[in-house]
């Protein structure tokens, strides 16, 4: 995006194509930590103010990352997400400067404000001896030019704009003729026009000419290659044709994610036939509703850039379902860095803090969710060999409203999660599941792995939870839960087999154009 690209709560749909499925298959079961390079850490240890609305440069770089990884590690992520690498726009432009890392100006050098080659090399090294991935950002679509702050429409784009200090699309011709979007509904519109405004437009790179494609395609090959890059993330995919990006991908030779900001998952899915996956805006929107406010709609969840979860509730409970969602259901979880934290920044720029301000608290309860959550996840994964590959299917609950239901209810087996949006002032909040789910065996002894305590199915098989504080509860089989998966050990009765419970064998639910699959920014 241009000026508010980066969002507090985004979803991830995974659609892996046949052709690059080894490489899919090994993010599957990742789970990502997507930071601000500017914003993270810086190398020295300091902790400087940072103005989030200043929109200046904070001095977060790579080598501060670097020292940083037992942070993330921690935390239970196996993956970072870093932003885009390459070098930027000097000064103040009408937005301020380029801190993070989207208004490319030179595809062939480096960032230095985040540091040099090799601290990125050091990075990307330090990341595999730990078993952990490298996800880059990059930017395809568009470039800022050294003066491309403010233009008049009625003048030539060769005295508005010095293409020359652009490496290495340096002419008039390496760009489509000025236009700003006006109509998404027009296609051609949308990938030929300009993104920006007459503040800051963002020239739009021909992508249909054959030797920007060439270029493209073997600068992103020699990136990955140069780096030891596992996994690109591609900034407006939607707005460059979508041949195009099939070249890209086998040329990257890594795992892709897309960025299609639109809420249609007709139109964003049909990227997934381009692309390893998209980010899964069309629920991102309803879900965001659902769970920042108690009168949210979760039936918009089941039917089916941005801010920060906390800058639109303080409720703890909503804030503890919300995060608990991506971790169990469908798709790659991303958790946006400070969420952790409690960080509550608005609109862009407002939610690009810098996290050294937190001190990094590992006590943070937001910081200890999130990091069960992590672990929920690899015991669900140890549980049962085909976690990854099972789609999550709602359960229909005997107490909920088909209007506005406060309760909802998804197995992804061997998990059942169970969320509400009823908010920490409920009293009485509870789910019912009947007996003709078929979901559990009679008495069946069930493990909430969020808190380690204790359910029983009912002697035919039913259950009726009842919610603490309308905390989310996530519930496994006490004979799924290996003791060795270091998550309610005392509970534990099963293991690490793989072996499949009989929550496990119940028919997938496939409904979605796209798989459904989230992540948190």
């Amino acid at each position: 995006m241009v000026f508010n690209h980066l969002s507090s709560l985004l979803f991830l749909s995974l659609a892996a194509r046949s052709a690059l499925a080894a490489s899919a298959n090994d993010w599957r079961s990742r789970s990502i930590y997507q930071l601000v390079t500017d914003r993270f850490a810086r190398d020295d240890g300091t902790t400087p103010q940072c103005d989030p609305q200043a929109r200046k440069y904070c001095g977060g770089t790579w080598k501060g990352i670097t020292g940083k990884l037992d942070y993330i590690q921690d935390l239970g992520f196996d993956a970072i997400w870093i932003s885009p690498i390459v070098a930027n726009v000097n000064g103040t432009t009408a937005y301020g400067e380029a801190y993070h890392g989207y208004w490319t100006s030179d595809f062939n050098a480096i960032n230095e404000n985040y540091g040099t080659a090799d601290d990125l090399k050091s990075l990307s090294s330090a990341l595999h001896s730990r078993g952990m991935y490298l996800m880059v950002d990059v930017v395809v679509n568009h470039v800022v030019p050294s003066n491309g702050s403010g233009i008049n429409p009625t003048t030539n784009l060769n005295t508005t704009f010095d293409f020359s200090s652009i490496n290495p699309f340096n002419t008039t011709a390496s760009y489509h003729p000025y236009c700003l979007i006006s109509d998404y509904s027009n296609q051609t519109n949308v990938e030929q026009c300009w993104l920006g405004d007459d503040n800051l437009p963002l020239p739009d790179i021909n992508t249909e000419d054959e030797n920007i494609v060439s270029t493209m395609y073997s600068w992103i090959k020699n990136l990955v290659q140069t780096y030891s890059i596992d996994g690109i993330r591609i900034d407006t995919v939607k707005h460059i044709r979508q041949d195009f990006w099939s070249g890209f991908r086998d040329n990257a030779g890594v795992f892709t994610i897309g960025e299609v900001l639109n809420d249609d998952p007709t139109y964003t899915g049909a990227y997934t036939k381009v692309l390893d996956a998209v980010l899964d805006y069309p629920t991102y929107f309803p879900l965001f509703t659902a769970f920042t406010s108690s009168s949210g709609n979760l039936s918009a969840v089941i039917d089916f850039a941005t801010v920060r979860l906390q800058s639109a509730t303080t409720d703890m409970a909503l804030v503890k379902n919300a995060m608990t969602w991506p971790f169990t259901q469908d798709g790659i979880p991303i958790l946006y860095y400070g969420q952790e934290q409690g960080y509550a920044g608005g609109a862009d720029p407002g939610n690009r803090e810098a996290l050294w301000s937190s001190g990094y608290n590992s006590a943070n309860p937001l910081y200890t969710h999130a990091k069960t959550l992590n672990s929920v996840r690899k015991a669900a994964i140890t549980a049962n060999s085909g976690f990854i590959s099972t789609s999550a299917k709602y359960i229909s609950l005997s107490t909920s409203t088909t209007s506005n239901p406060s309760t909802i209810a998804v197995s992804k087996p061997p998990l059942l999660t169970l969320l509400t949006n009823a908010g920490s002032n409920a009293s009485d909040v509870s789910w019912t599941i009947s007996k003709d789910q078929n979901l559990f065996q009679g008495g069946e002894k069930l493990v909430d792995l969020l808190t380690c305590t204790t359910l029983t199915a009912d002697s035919d098989g039913g259950l009726t939870v009842q919610a603490s504080g309308a905390n989310p509860q996530v519930l496994i089989p006490a004979s799924s839960l290996s003791k060795s998966a270091g998550l309610c050990s005392d509970a534990a009765e099963g293991k690490s087999n793989g072996a499949m419970s009989p929550l496990s064998v119940k028919p997938a639910f496939v409904g979605m154009a796209i798989a459904l699959g989230f992540m948190f920014l």
